[in-house]
């Protein structure tokens, strides 16, 4: 574990691959409950033709988990993963988010353009166009977030795991979705419970206008089983000038852990491996 202080927290980053001098970074964002645990088997793929970079963001895995909400917020955590390149000496790197992870990707892409070669956005939205709705959500995370601190870990695991979100998980073998379990319920509730105030879905103001601005390379990766963010997808790379959709059958939400092989083959394409 190796922990880097930037704009006021502590940043886990884990190298999953050896530096090559010729191979750029491609740095790894999980999604909520994730850590850099999730992209540790593709550390040998991903390190054929990238240097692999992942990070624990905050709340999560071995970074700092406060429980002030505002250090959470889209802007803030902007702020530490620049600051976190610029110590790492990245002044460009490939990005690629997951989830809570794309739609922190796709903050720092608007915001910072020029700090990435390539983006890659697997099962994210670029937000809650409807006021209401992203209210409601608002709410309804805050809710989330008091359950965790009350009941505690395992109690919220459970909760999330039958989130319909993550239905097609079930017909994954049982020693991959034991092992998915095990990595959610070293979460610590602060954190957790940070994470939804300060970032949940409903937090940041839709970025939906600003895609035909983003000149950057971008793929959306999204599984074909995952009716909701399919529909994102496309509605995000038709906007998108340098957008590319790519579904993958038989995968829900968490394409990379549901199909990693086919994920692991989109990824490395679109890096040029």
């Amino acid at each position: 574990m190796t922990l880097h202080q930037v704009a006021g927290v502590r940043l886990n980053v884990e190298e999953l691959a050896p530096a090559v001098d010729d191979r750029s970074p491609l740095v790894l964002l999980h999604g909520f409950t994730g850590s850099v645990e999730s992209w540790r088997s593709f550390a040998d793929s991903f390190g054929t033709c990238a240097r692999p970079i992942a990070v624990d963001l905050l709340g999560h895995g071995g970074s700092d988990k406060p429980s002030d909400p505002a250090l959470y917020r889209p802007e803030a955590q902007v702020a530490q993963l620049l600051g976190l390149f610029d110590r790492l000496g990245l002044d460009r790197v490939n990005l690629l988010g997951y989830s809570m992870g794309g739609r922190l990707a796709l903050q720092l892409a608007v915001v910072a353009p020029e700090r990435l070669g390539c983006l890659v956005l697997e099962s994210a939205s670029p937000g809650i166009a409807d006021a209401a709705e992203r209210a409601a959500r608002v709410r309804a995370d805050d809710a989330l977030a008091s359950f965790a601190e009350r009941e505690g870990i395992a109690a919220f695991v459970d909760r999330w795991e039958r989130v319909p979100l993550f239905a097609s998980q079930a017909r994954l073998p049982a020693a991959v979705r034991a092992r998915l379990r095990e990595q959610r319920l070293t979460n610590d509730p602060t954190g957790i419970a940070g994470s939804l105030r300060g970032f949940g879905a409903g937090v940041p103001e839709p970025l939906w206008d600003l895609l035909p601005t983003l000149d950057v390379p971008t793929l959306v990766v999204v599984g074909a089983l995952d009716s909701k963010y399919r529909q994102v997808g496309r509605d995000m790379t038709e906007r998108m000038p340098r957008g590319e959709l790519a579904i993958v059958p038989d995968a829900g939400h968490n394409v990379h852990l549901e199909q990693p092989c086919a994920f692991a083959r989109l990824v490395l394409h679109f890096l040029g491996g």
